[in-house]
């Protein structure tokens, strides 16, 4: 079969590899019908962690083609979703949906080492499959399901964690998809305003679409602008969803006194500055979660079947499996306006 394999910083290709076998008698193997690029992917791209020859990709959905013994709640057939998270499948937390906390062993994201390849291919394996697999809702596009699997639910994360009040104010760092998707869902809880921070005109201008105030970031004032735009006072909630050292700083830096900062950019510094004196003294919360993909589906997924989100408006560009290296190269760069790429494995 063909898969996305990490060949070294900014360098992918698309490789034949050896055919997925079933990772034990709980597991599934699916043929693969989108699969997507995430920014988390691109710090395996810039050879921030991971290392040459991992199969890429933790964004994926398609048909059980097999599947082990002891599988039950989805069968051979079933059009899937399939959580970029996971864990043992049998430990309570598991069984209660949240395998963050699994105690089986951890969790693990697909496509981010040698031994759990990744769902940017024809075919992935997939363990554990009653928990991490869900069946796609008839109501529910292919393109959306993609979206069910990471991104959507580390945006509404984000804005979970971020203990927004009605009529409170909430600024979000990073306008991709995740930050995107944070945005939208921050309105579920009826703030009364919304600042969006970034550099990229294109993604700014998204934001005011979704009646979000931009703040332009690219002369290093987000911090000032957001204090003036607030009176001085800070925002309730800030909610990071880039992962940057800069812009977490800027995160806890733009909340009032009580207020929350919700971090959802991976960030992979061991040595980040926090800054305690400050979170000290105006009493602040920082919470900094990776995402229970299924602890989400059930408040997610009948928002998307009842037409209250619309997330597939975040794919701007739709390349075959084969261009693969060219839409890492647009994700990384952001050209040509682009905010998510889908890949078709079947092209």
């Amino acid at each position: 079969m063909r898969a996305v394999v990490l060949q070294g910083p900014r360098s992918v290709s698309v490789e034949n590899v050896p055919d997925p076998t079933l990772l034990g008698a709980d597991s599934a193997i699916i043929a693969v019908e989108r699969t997507a690029i995430c920014g988390s992917d691109l710090h395996l791209y810039h050879g921030e962690i991971g290392s040459q020859g991992i199969q890429l990709g933790h964004e994926f959905v398609g048909t059980i083609v097999e599947t082990g013994p002891d599988v039950r709640r989805v069968k051979k057939g079933d059009r899937v979703l399939v959580s970029a998270v996971v864990g043992c499948g049998h430990c309570d937390p598991c069984l209660a949906r949240d395998p963050v906390l699994c105690t089986g062993g951890g969790p693990r994201v697909f496509g981010t080492t040698l031994e759990f390849h990744g769902g940017q291919a024809e075919f992935c394996a997939v363990p554990a499959a009653d928990s991490c697999c869900l069946a796609i809702p008839d109501n529910v596009s292919l393109e959306q399901s993609v979206l069910l699997t990471d991104i959507l639910p580390t945006g509404y994360t984000g804005a979970m964690n971020a203990n927004i009040k009605p009529g409170s104010t909430v600024v979000v760092f990073g306008l991709g998809p995740v930050g995107v998707f944070a945005l939208q869902t921050a309105k579920l809880y009826g703030p009364s305003r919304i600042l969006a921070v970034d550099r990229v005109p294109e993604r700014l201008a998204r934001a005011a679409a979704l009646g979000a105030e931009p703040i332009d970031a690219s002369d290093g004032q987000a911090v000032a602008k957001i204090l003036d735009a607030t009176k001085g006072r800070g925002v309730d909630s800030a909610i990071e969803a880039v992962g940057a050292d800069a812009t977490i700083t800027d995160a806890i830096l733009s909340v009032a006194a009580g207020g929350t900062i919700s971090v959802i950019g991976v960030n992979m510094n061991m040595e980040f500055p926090y800054p305690m004196p400050l979170a000290f003294m105006k009493r602040l919360t920082l919470k900094a979660a990776l995402v229970s993909v299924p602890a989400t589906w059930d408040h997610l997924v009948p928002l998307i079947a009842n037409g209250k989100l619309q997330p597939e408006e975040v794919f701007t560009h739709r390349l075959p499996l084969s261009q693969a290296a060219e839409g890492y190269r647009i994700f990384d760069k952001r050209e040509d306006g682009v905010l998510k790429v889908l890949l078709d494995p079947s092209k």
